[in-house]
This record gives structure tokens, C-alpha cells and sequence, in this order.
């Protein structure tokens, strides 16, 4: 290796002068120099490098083979160690790049052999192999969430209008507001609307405003301005109302903030004839840094993430325990690779025991008599076997997830005569609803009614299946009859939810009493499971759960009524759409009753802890049976989206978290949570948690005076102990005065004497008085 310093004689001016950067050039020589720098002067022979290379990245060592990092032609590493660059070395000997070498194993890893980071890593990964320009890495990352993820949610904000402005709008105020009032928090108005009314057209030149006219001969424009601060939309997406808050949300948090979001009403501003506004504005708390935690807050156990309730492949959509965290549609490509994969599994199975037949048929022809016996047992053994495998394989291979045609219907077994009994008055009802309601849409009313009533008879002849083929059938109906409407009748996306809406209702009205809790299932197990697992949890407080919710408070207390109401109803409804409209009612009585006790917005941390007290407190009938009902047979699109998903989504983790509740959770010692699970003994309850809100406050005041009585008793008992003990220390006090007092009687006895005679007695006595000289007389002199 050469090293040069300074430069050749022909780099100076003409005239032999040196420039003055010249002269500087000869007086800065680099510590350690670089390609370039010996590229100015000398051409540096190819630089060689072991077959096992040392790497120093930022500090940290690594140890690899020269081809991994020349794994990927077209990328830095490739090029770096390529021979072409100098790359410097420390002290050690080891080849120096200067980046931070933390995650430079992952990239190391996946040249290698082929290994991707961990989820919580993607994101960093990322970075390092856009540095290195790893192609292939890049690919694969793009495709793990969150990046995938980010890149659909990055699409549909494209769509939005003004979204980054908007945004730091939000901010701004939020922080002037904060500043102005000296609080750590600040709020905010804010309109979302996806769709305009037909007439009042959108301008995306106005920030706030929206101007249509009036009529056709008026050509004045009627400007309208929502009283809020920052208005968001329209926008043309499948996404909704919901998603885009959820990106607010998720932006406002990535820049340190504390957001709280609550719906306040909608804008009821006239604008012309009899037409409103009817925007919804939402209220947006926008925290700088929250109070000084207590130790029982911080120790909090019930807490979801709400990227935790999204599906885990990163589409963007909600997930759901029962698809293993998938939302519906990555559910539905998950298992049908889990099929695809079985059923070849089970040909090859049914290949293999077909050539072990005819190999030991073969062999047979062989043998002696004496064991032919014996070979045609195992022959009836494999053709027994080798039945069983193709049935299951045939069973595969069916039809059961689309709807068959009239042939196929007309060929298929006879119709059981339970398809013509008298239907009831419910399903009579709903069917009259359902074909009025088609009546308006006249050719595609028809079309839609045909094949609805086609898929009726299909599910008949499915109903030996199981009860997930015939929930893949009702959701490829779905999607069939929405892509259809779509594509060929060009109906309206709103329409077409509304539709979707009825046909729901009729059809899973009239299959309702088949694909409900059937007994070929073990929903009906896992309901007694779930309401034992309640019932053995009766002890736990609201304290316990951390439930901010006061329920002393008489609108909380009717909330909370409601609430537990709600969700017990759910069991009575037949359609998913209904069921869900319940839990969404009871979410909502569970805001207004953590908004009364807070007297502010209420979080996704507030709003789980109660949903699991309200479901413990309530205990609602075959909860597992409605839940699982849902999942099946609910239109996709509700649970994947909107409200109605987030408010399901949230109960099904709240019944898990139910399932695997444990000491930890709940802030109690082990010892402790078994007691308490065993009935042996119960946490001492405040005397406002002993009563249900309904109690008759007769029986209230009864016990809080039969309370009062036994403390009253017992403070009498105490008195009364006290006073015996002080009349025993009186007695012996007077006692050993007693006692004190006749000792030193004892000790100095007393004469008693009679007493002396008068003085006149013994002046009488005595003799000598007469002899006594007069008393003087005074005596007067005349002077």
C-alpha cells in the first residue's frame, strides 16, 4: 500500500509559484487517508482482502466471510469490499466503517441467510439498508408491518387534502391555547367528513368555509364556516371516519403529544331551505405532560395498545382474537393456504398408501398360502385406510365455499320437509321488510333478491358441513353481492352498505336458529367456561381494575345500568348487525360515564378497564356463542372498520384478558388472588361498592344504621373496659394509701393526755394573790 503526502511537481502554476491553497494542501496531512486523497496523487494498487473479514462498524466488532458481503453485486457492502475503495483499518487490523453498528447483525444476518429482524426492529433495519442499498432487504422489509402498514395508511392520506397543513394547524393552536392559559393541556374543535351533501359542493381552496349556490338563477355564492378550528375532508377512500382520526391520532403522538378525542355533536348550522350542515366535530385534548403518576397507576396491568387492535399483517384494518389477530380478509388468504397446504398433504397421503397397496398386492402374488391370510387382512386394512384419506380429501376438494347453480342444487339430495314449515312471525316480518326494501331498486332490487334466495337453498343442503365452511360460504356471499353492485349496477358505496345492511338482516334471520351455537361446536362449552370464570372473579373491585368510573354519582350510576343492560341484550338480537349495535351502545354509555366522573374526555386506558368491570359486573348469557356468531357471520366490512369494529375488538380483548386474569394483573399478592378465587375469603369493600345502582335506599339507610349500631357497640365495649380497668386502679390506689397510712401509725404511736385546767382556775388556786401590791392608780398634778 501506498502512501502519499504531498503532490506531484506538475500540479503547481506554470511559473513554479505555489497557490495559497497550495501551500495549505502541504501543511494539512490526513491521518488516515482515503481513496480519494491517494487518488490525487499516486493510482493505489487494488486493495486485497482476506477470505474472513474483521469489521469494526462504529465501534462495534464483527466477523465475517468476503463472500456474504459480496452476496448482492449492485449494493455498498458489494462495492466497498469489491477492491476498488480503500477502506481504513484501527489499530487491531479490522476494516472501519464509520456507522453506527447496532443493527448491523440483522443486515449481516439476512446476507447470510436470508433471516429478517424481529417486528419491533423493522423500522431501524430499514434505515441501515438504505444506507448500504441492500435491495433485496428493502423488498421484504416494505412488506412486514409496520412499514406495509405505514405505506397503505401514507396512501390514503395522499387523498386527503391540506392533511400536513391541517396537522401543524392543530399544534400550533394547541400550544398557543396551552401557553396563554398556563395549563399542561389544551382543546380544540375539529370537523371530520368524508362525504358532502349533494348541495353543498366542496372547494378545496377554503380552509373552513364551503360555498355552494343557491339555485340555478342566483349565481350568489352563500359562504359557510363551521365554528371550529380545523375542518378535515372530503376525501374519496374506502377509509372512513374512523381511520382518519386514528392517523391524527397516531401523528400527533409521534411528535410527543398526549391526544384525547371525543365526539361533541354535529354541526347544526342552516344553510338553506330545510337543508343543514350536519358535520360531526369532534373535541381533541392535546396534552403536553401528564401528572405525577401514583405507584398504583403505574403498576397498572390492564393497558392495549391501539396498534394492538389492528390486524398483525399491517393492512391497516382491525384485527380480531378469533382470526388469530388477522383482520377478515388476511384471515380468509391465511387459511386458504392452510387448506391448500392440507389437502395436498392428504393427496400425497392417499399417493403413498395407494403404492403400498399395490406393492404389497404385488409381493403377495409371491408368497405361500400360509400367509396369504394373513396379507388379506392387511389389504382390508389399507383399502379401509386409503377410503377414509380420499373421502377426507374429497371433502376438501367440494364446493362448499361458493353457491352452487339450480342444476347442482336439483341434483343434490331431496329437500328435508322442515324447509316448508310455517316460518314465524319475525321471519315473515323481515321478509316483507327485505322485498319492499328492494322494490326501490328495481332490475338490481330483482337480481339481488334471486340470488339471495338461491343462497337460502344452497346453505340448506350445506348445513352437514362444518361451521366454518359455512361461514367461508356466507362471507364469499357477501363479498360477491357487494363486488357485483360495485362493478356491474354501479350502485353507490353508501348504498351499497345499506344494502349489504338488509341482506344481512333477512338471511341470517332465517338461518339464525342453524348457525347459532351449533352443537357441533364448542361454543356452548366455552360459555360455561367464561360465566365460571366470572362468577369465581365476583370479588373484584373497581379499584382493582383501576375503573375510573364514580358510581355514587347518580347519572354514572344510570350509565353504568345502561351499559350492563346493553350488553346482556346483545344475546336477544338474531342479526351480528343488531349484536353489534348493542356492544356500540354499551361503549358509548361506558364514555359518558367515565366523561361524568372525570369531567373530561375519556381515553382508550379508561375505556377498556371499565368495558372488563361492566362484563364482569354483567355477566351476559352465552357471551363466547355471540361473540364467535359475530365473527362468523357479520359483514366484513363492519368489523373491519368503523366504530362498530373498534368498540368489538375492544370487548373481545376484554373477555381475553378476562381469560388470563391473573394476581399480576390485578395488583394482588398470589396468596391473596388464591384466597380470593376460592371463596375462602373476600377483599374488605368500601360500603359504596356494596350496592347495585338499583338498590331501594330503604335497605341502604337500614344498613348503614345497623353499621353504625355495631360501631357504637363497639365503642361501648371499649368504654366499658376502660372504666372497669380505672375502678380496679382506684381500689388499688386507695389500698396502698391505707396500707401506707397504718405503717407509720405502727411505726410512731400517739399518747393521748388530758387536757390543761383554765388560767382563772389557777389564779383561784393560788394563795399568794392577796398579797399582791393594787394595781397604779394614774395620778393627776395640777400644774
Amino acid at each position: 500500500m501506498v502512501v502519499v503526502t504531498g503532490r506531484e511537481p506538475d500540479s503547481r502554476r506554470p511559473d513554479g509559484a505555489m497557490s495559497s491553497s497550495d501551500a495549505e494542501d502541504d501543511f494539512l496531512e490526513p491521518a488516515t487517508p482515503t481513496a480519494t486523497q491517494a487518488g490525487h496523487a499516486l493510482p493505489l494498487l487494488p486493495q486485497e482482502f482476506p477470505e474472513v473479514v474483521p469489521l469494526n462498524i462504529g465501534g462495534a466488532h464483527f466477523t465475517t466471510r468476503l463472500s456474504t458481503l459480496r452476496r448482492y453485486e449492485d449494493t455498498m457492502l458489494a462495492a466497498m469490499f469489491s477492491g476498488r475503495h480503500y477502506i481504513p483499518t484501527d489499530a487491531e487490523g479490522r476494516y472501519f466503517i464509520d456507522r453506527d453498528g447496532t443493527h448491523f447483525g440483522d443486515v449481516l444476518n439476512f446476507l447470510r441467510s436470508g433471516d429478517l429482524p424481529p417486528r419491533e426492529r423493522v423500522r431501524a433495519v430499514y434505515k441501515e439498508a438504505q444506507y448500504y442499498a441492500i435491495g433485496p432487504l428493502l423488498e421484504q422489509l416494505e412488506n412486514m408491518q409496520p412499514l406495509k402498514g405505514e405505506k397503505v395508511r401514507q396512501a390514503f392520506l395522499g387523498l386527503m387534502p391540506y392533511y400536513k397543513d391541517h396537522l401543524e394547524r392543530i399544534v400550533e393552536i394547541a400550544r398557543l391555547r396551552a401557553v396563554q392559559r398556563k395549563a399542561r393541556f389544551a382543546k380544540l374543535k375539529v370537523c371530520v367528513f368524508k362525504e358532502e351533501m349533494p348541495i353543498t359542493p366542496y372547494e378545496c381552496p377554503l380552509l373552513n368555509s364551503l360555498r355552494f349556490e343557491r339555485s340555478e338563477s342566483d349565481g350568489q355564492l352563500f359562504e359557510h364556516h363551521c365554528e371550529v378550528d380545523v375542518s378535515f375532508g372530503p376525501w374519496e377512500a374506502v377509509a372512513d371516519v374512523y381511520d382518519l382520526l386514528h392517523c391524527l391520532v397516531t401523528d400527533l403522538s409521534a411528535q410527543g403529544l398526549i391526544v384525547d378525542h371525543q365526539c361533541i355533536g354535529v354541526c347544526d348550522k342552516h344553510l338553506i331551505n330545510h337543508y343543514y350542515c350536519k358535520r360531526p366535530i369532534y373535541e381533541f385534548k392535546i396534552t403536553w405532560c401528564r401528572k405525577k403518576m401514583s405507584l398504583k397507576s403505574e403498576r397498572r396491568g390492564i393497558h392495549v395498545d391501539q396498534s394492538e387492535l389492528l390486524c398483525k399483517k399491517g393492512c391497516g384494518y382491525y384485527g380480531n382474537p378469533a382470526w388469530q389477530g388477522f383482520c377478515s380478509k388476511c384471515w380468509r388468504e391465511e387459511y386458504h393456504k392452510a387448506r391448500q397446504k392440507q389437502i395436498q398433504e392428504d393427496w400425497e397421503l392417499a399417493e403413498r398408501l395407494q403404492r403400498e397397496e399395490e406393492e404389497a398386492f404385488a409381493s403377495s402374488q409371491s408368497s405361500q398360502g400360509a400367509q396369504s391370510l394373513t396379507f388379506s387382512k392387511f389389504e382390508e386394512k389399507k383399502t379401509n385406510e386409503k377410503t377414509r384419506k380420499v373421502t377426507t380429501v374429497k371433502k376438501f376438494f367440494s364446493a362448499s365455499s361458493r353457491v352452487g347453480s339450480k342444476k347442482e342444487i336439483q341434483e343434490a339430495k331431496a329437500p328435508s320437509p322442515s324447509i316448508n314449515r310455517q316460518t314465524s312471525i319475525e321471519t315473515d316480518r323481515v321478509s316483507k321488510e327485505f322485498i319492499e326494501f328492494l322494490k326501490t331498486f328495481h332490475k338490481t332490487g330483482q337480481e339481488i333478491y334471486k340470488q339471495t334466495k338461491m343462497f337460502l337453498e344452497a346453505m340448506h343442503y350445506k348445513r352437514d358441513l362444518s361451521i366454518e365452511e359455512q361461514s367461508e360460504c356466507t362471507q364469499d356471499f357477501y363479498q360477491n353481492v357487494a363486488e357485483r353492485m360495485q362493478t356491474r349496477g354501479k350502485v353507490p358505496p353508501e348504498r351499497v352498505e345499506k344494502i349489504m345492511d338488509q341482506i344481512e338482516k333477512y338471511i341470517m334471520t332465517r338461518l339464525y336458529k342453524y348457525v347459532f351455537c351449533p352443537e357441533t361446536t364448542d361454543d356452548e362449552k366455552k360459555d360455561l367456561a367464561i360465566q365460571k370464570r366470572i362468577r369465581a372473579l365476583h370479588w373484584v373491585t373497581p379499584q382493582m381494575l383501576c375503573v375510573p368510573v364514580n358510581e355514587e354519582i347518580s347519572e354514572v350510576s344510570d350509565m353504568v345500568v345502561k351499559a350492563i343492560t346493553d350488553i346482556i341484550e346483545m344475546d336477544s338480537k338474531r342479526v351480528p348487525r343488531d349484536k353489534l349495535a348493542c356492544i356500540t351502545k354499551c361503549s358509548k354509555h361506558i364514555f359518558n360515564a367515565i366523561k361524568i366522573t372525570k369531567n373530561e374526555p375519556a381515553s382508550a386506558d379508561d375505556f377498556l378497564p371499565t368495558l372488563i368491570y361492566i362484563v364482569l359486573k354483567g355477566n351476559p348469557p352465552r357471551l363466547q356463542s355471540n361473540i364467535q356468531y359475530i365473527t362468523r357471520f357479520c359483514n366484513p366490512s363492519r368489523l373491519m372498520t368503523g366504530e362498530d369494529g373498534y368498540y368489538f375488538t375492544n370487548l373481545c380483548c376484554a373477555v381475553a384478558f378476562i381469560e388470563k386474569l391473573d394476581a399480576q394483573s390485578l395488583n394482588l399478592s398470589q396468596e391473596d388472588f388464591d384466597r380470593y378465587m376460592s371463596g375462602q375469603t373476600s377483599p374488605r369493600k368500601q360500603e359504596s361498592e356494596n350496592w347495585s345502582p338499583d338498590a331501594c335506599l330503604g335497605v341502604k339507610q337500614m344498613y348503614k344504621n345497623l353499621d353504625l349500631l355495631s360501631q357504637l357497640n363497639e365503642r361501648q365495649e371499649r368504654i366499658m373496659s376502660e372504666a372497669k380497668k380505672l375502678e380496679k386502679d382506684l381500689i388499688e390506689w386507695t389500698d396502698g394509701i391505707a396500707k401506707e397510712v397504718q405503717d407509720i401509725v405502727e411505726k410512731y404511736p400517739l399518747e393521748i393526755k388530758p387536757p390543761n385546767q383554765s388560767l382563772a382556775a389557777i389564779d383561784s388556786e393560788n394563795v399568794e394573790n392577796d398579797k399582791l401590791p393594787p394595781p397604779l392608780q394614774p395620778q393627776v398634778y395640777a400644774g
